[in-house]
């Protein structure tokens, strides 16, 4: 007899009990040893990264399988409200996704749209062909899907700031991530994620989404930055990635080793 089986625990999940500001961090290079060593590290939850890092559908699956091991959360960014691309991350057992660029209600409603069955949305029949169900093993799970699941749709212009309230009002949406680098630079600040009018922005929008009742969250790879917003309501906080994390600490060790006039020619002086 083959097992009967349910799929691990939800993003929406972390939150039900939870009583301090959960903290996560990027994956982002594609590798399934890696985010195998982040899964390991105590994190609540990994973020894997399709909209920036180079992956494709079965890059993302071992990563999946990779972190599956370990008691932290899977969550997966996909590269755009695209209700093919949405479909395909779930039926590879992604349960949570993260949907960047949602500028208003009505791509939130595409978004969900996406990640139901009909008749309440449009996401294709294949539980027999997919990890989703565990082909057929997870019981009944063509009417029990909506449990398994987590929809976060990500704020990330001027634009969507405006409209967070009724992005986070959309029936559907279990939360908000605010991305304040994209913010930026609608804003006509490209790369100043700690000017005033950024900060302004993402606490307008923490405050929006949280009067909403959903949990939001943000992310804040500056550690004042980070306590800033959860001092301001944030339910959760991106931390760090993986590949920063790699970039900076072998940049800490060269400057360490490597002396000055060993520096290979044309290494930038914040070597």
């Amino acid at each position: 007899m083959p097992f009967r089986v349910d799929p691990p625990q939800s993003f929406k999940d972390l939150f039900a009990e939870a009583d301090r500001t959960i903290a996560g961090m990027f994956v982002c290079s594609g590798d399934a040893g890696i985010a195998e060593i982040c899964a390991g590290a105590g994190l609540d939850y990994l973020l894997i990264d399709a909209e920036h890092g180079p992956m494709g559908l079965e890059s993302i699956l071992a990563q999946l399988r990779a972190i599956a091991g370990y008691p932290t959360t899977a969550v997966v960014r996909v590269p755009f409200n695209d209700p093919v691309l949405i479909k395909q991350y779930l039926d590879l057992g992604a349960q949570s996704l993260i949907v960047p660029m949602v500028h208003n209600a009505e791509q939130a409603r595409d978004a969900v749209a996406a990640m139901h069955y009909p008749p309440r949305g449009i996401r294709g029949v294949g539980s027999a062909l997919a990890r989703s169900a565990r082909w057929n093993r997870v019981p009944d799970y063509l009417n029990r899907a909506e449990e398994f699941i987590t929809l976060v749709v990500q704020v990330e212009s001027a634009e969507a700031v405006a409209n967070a309230a009724e992005i986070a009002a959309v029936d559907g949406i279990d939360g908000v991530f605010i991305g304040p680098s994209d913010l930026a630079a609608s804003m006509g600040l490209l790369g100043q994620q700690e000017h005033p009018d950024v900060v302004d922005g993402v606490i307008r929008t923490i405050q929006a989404v949280k009067a909403a009742g959903k949990f939001v969250g943000v992310n804040a790879f500056v550690e004042a930055q980070a306590r800033r917003y959860i001092d301001a309501g944030a339910d959760f906080v991106n931390v760090g990635a993986d590949v920063a994390l790699l970039a900076r600490g072998t940049e800490a060790l060269a400057a360490r080793f490597v002396s000055q006039d060993a520096r290979p020619a044309g290494t930038p002086a914040s070597y």
